[in-house]
């Protein structure tokens, strides 16, 4: 019987709008602090932590996805992420900020990992002709789950309290995840023979790679890919981390208008993913990313210079789909360089560099903001990084032709 491909995109997509929850933190941030009489940065730590275990750990979980399966590793994900939330009630219960860190900085962190790398190169797999828009599919998933998570949240905190809230999420999560993975597996040859011209034009735009992880590792492409992503992260997860106070210093905006602000900027940051990565169908992933770097430029530009509130959230709104294309675009990226072989270990490697823009870009925002006095060096800094990355792009294209002319030699 044959698998319908979309049935496996749909579960991609409940599995990251579950784990996607971890960016509705800040909901609990106070809640916490107040139960607990923890400081609201030892709590909001938790989730540093819970960033950086995800990308660490993705290395290693996305060389599992490729050895035993994407439904083994999204079991684990589901055990992993749904105790690690159910533990993080027991931590505010007894009032344990070390088992804050552990439950939810370490072992939802290390599920986080696995769930994050699980879907995406499986789906890739199974939309040869549409890579951007399966990545695109997934990853906005991951983006919009703050959105779907902060009002039921908020009102199970209302209804039940805050324990038991982690509580039921924790069993919530667990089992929406355990099933949605049943359904995440490889396309076989007879599936892939539904769709066989696709297949053949899709694997025409790696000029006939297909790399293993060990041997992408290698290559100066990967590093310069790695590099380009990390550029990305790090500007965009800083203004995601100071998004309100900047537009409340810079412009003036009222605390409530800000507020807006931050929902809004969060809908481009999930639709962008899925736009972002759509267009790269069709005019390339290569072309997409200068173009990402290049907006990126513009509209730091235009957050330095402007004083109009509605000016800065147009311009802070674009940069947010950028921040989210950069996350949607990279993995159809690395399938048309590397191949598709073992593309969940290479994904899963290069997510090393989103561990370590979520510690360097929020330090580097708050440390200059906090000496300086001021958000503009900052945001002149992140120009001259957008343009650095602009270059490596176009780096990247040059070693990519000679990658290939290699493999036809």
């Amino acid at each position: 019987m044959k698998t319908n491909r979309y049935i496996v995109a749909l579960a991609g997509v409940m599995l990251h709008l579950m784990i996607g929850s971890v960016y509705a933190w800040s909901v609990y941030t106070k809640p916490i602090a107040a139960q607990t009489g923890w400081s609201e940065s030892s709590v909001a730590f938790a989730f540093s932590l819970a960033i950086f275990f995800l990308g660490m750990s993705a290395a290693f979980m996305g060389r599992l996805v490729e050895k035993f399966g994407p439904t083994l590793t999204g079991t684990v994900s589901a055990i992993l992420y749904g105790s690690g939330i159910a533990l993080t009630g027991v931590a505010v219960h007894s009032q344990q900020l070390w088992l804050l860190y552990l439950s939810y900085g370490v072992i939802a962190g290390l599920g986080l990992g696995a769930g994050y790398v699980t879907p995406i190169s499986t789906i890739i797999k199974w939309f040869p002709d549409r890579r951007g828009l399966a990545t695109g599919l997934a990853i906005m998933g991951f983006g919009f789950a703050a959105l779907l998570t902060s009002p039921i949240a908020q009102s199970l905190m209302s209804s039940v309290g805050l324990s038991n809230t982690f509580y039921i999420l924790g069993l919530a999560y667990f089992l929406v995840m355990i099933v949605s993975a049943q359904f995440i597996k490889r396309p076989t040859a007879s599936d892939l023979a539904q769709f066989k011209k696709e297949d053949k034009e899709a694997v025409s735009l790696t000029g006939g790679l297909q790399m293993t992880a060990n041997q992408a590792l290698k290559t100066k492409t990967f590093y310069l890919l790695w590099f380009m992503f990390f550029i990305s992260i790090t500007c965009g997860i800083s203004l995601v981390s100071a998004a309100s106070p900047m537009a409340q210093e810079l412009t003036g905006m009222n605390v409530s208008t800000a507020a807006v602000m931050v929902g809004i900027i969060g809908l481009f940051n999930g639709f962008g993913r899925l736009v972002w990565a759509t267009l790269s169908d069709y005019i390339g992933r290569p072309l997409t990313y200068s173009l990402i770097f290049v907006v990126d430029m513009a509209m730091f530009v235009i957050l330095i210079f402007t004083h109009s509130p509605f000016i800065f959230a147009a311009a802070l709104s674009l940069l947010m789909s950028c921040y989210g294309a950069g996350f949607s675009v990279i993995p159809a990226y690395l399938g048309d360089v590397f191949g598709t072989k073992e593309l969940g270990a290479i994904h899963g490697s290069i997510l090393t560099a989103w561990a370590a823009a979520g510690m360097v870009g929020p330090l580097l925002l708050s440390f200059t903001h906090e000496v300086l006095k001021s958000y503009y060096v900052t945001l002149a800094a992140f120009i001259i990084l957008a343009g650095l990355a602009l270059g490596v792009s176009v780096l990247v294209q040059r070693e990519f032709a000679k990658l290939t002319d290699a493999v036809e030699d």
